[in-house]
């Protein structure tokens, strides 16, 4: 992991197209504006390991129910 320090107003950049400013410190929260492409996904990781989780969950698919379905 690389550790960067930053001050308000600050920024660092990823790649040619990604750049993150550190926007505000406050009583031990760092408010960060993210600039990067409409098509990259940005999220946070609480929420991404949410959404992995219930993808895995919706992948579990109880097989008995599959067989009784009937075909046509």
């Amino acid at each position: 992991m690389l550790i960067i320090s930053r001050k308000k107003g600050e920024s660092l950049m990823i790649g040619e197209d990604i750049e993150i400013t550190v926007s505000k410190l406050d009583d031990g929260s760092v408010k960060l504006g993210i600039n990067a492409p409409k098509e990259l996904t940005i999220l946070r990781k609480e929420l991404y390991e949410a959404v992995q989780e219930e993808n895995k969950k919706a992948m579990n698919v109880n097989i008995d129910l599959l067989k009784n379905i009937k075909k046509k």
